[in-house]
C-alpha cells in the first residue's frame, strides 16, 4: 500500500457504489477518473472525489510517480443507517432506512521486473514460443475396462457360435 484515501458517512448505499468497483479496480488512477466521468451514476462522482484525494496524498510523498500506480483495493463498507418514519395507510407508520457508506481506496505501485529478471523472463518466453505444446494422453478411470471395437466383438461372437 503506497497511499490510502477514505470518504466516510457518504449518503449513498454501499450496494450502489459496488456497481462501479469492477470498472476501475486494477487500473491507473488517471485512467479510472476518465472511465468514471463517462458513467452516469451518482456513485461515480464520489469515486472521482476519492481518486483525486488519493492522487493528492500520493503527490505529497516524494519519489512516487502517479503513472506507476494502480488501484489495488476499493471497498464500500456500510456506515450508520439513518432511521426515519413515513405515514402509511390506516394510521400506521412505515420505516425508511437511509443508508450511508464508508469508502476506502488504496493505491499500490506497479512492481517492474529487475534487469536480470527481465532477461530471464524474455528467454523463458522465447523458449515457450519455439517448443510446441506436448501432447497429453487421456487416462480413463478404469483402464481394464476398454471398449471393444465392432470387429473384435463380431469375432468373439462367431467363436462362441462355433463352439
Amino acid at each position: 500500500m503506497i497511499t490510502r484515501a477514505q470518504l466516510k458517512y457518504i449518503r449513498i448505499t454501499p450496494r450502489k457504489f459496488r456497481q462501479i468497483v469492477p470498472l476501475v479496480k486494477g487500473k491507473n488512477p488517471l485512467t479510472a477518473i476518465d472511465i468514471l466521468m463517462s458513467v452516469k451514476k451518482k456513485a461515480s462522482l464520489y469515486g472521482i472525489e476519492l481518486l483525486k484525494a488519493a492522487i493528492a496524498n500520493t503527490k505529497r510523498m516524494q519519489g512516487v510517480d502517479v503513472s506507476n500506480l494502480y488501484i489495488s483495493k476499493l471497498i464500500a463498507d456500510c456506515g450508520p443507517t439513518l432511521k426515519r418514519f413515513r405515514a402509511a395507510s390506516m394510521g400506521r407508520a412505515s420505516s425508511i432506512r437511509k443508508r450511508t457508506s464508508h469508502l476506502t481506496l488504496e493505491l499500490d505501485e506497479i512492481k517492474l521486473p529487475r534487469a536480470q529478471d527481465a532477461g530471464a523472463a524474455k528467454a523463458k518466453v522465447k523458449k515457450n514460443i519455439q517448443e510446441p505444446a506436448q501432447k497429453t494422453e487421456t487416462v480413463h478411470a478404469h483402464p481394464a475396462k476398454k471398449s471393444k471395437s465392432k470387429d473384435s466383438a463380431k469375432a468373439e461372437s462367431t467363436k462362441k457360435a462355433k463352439e
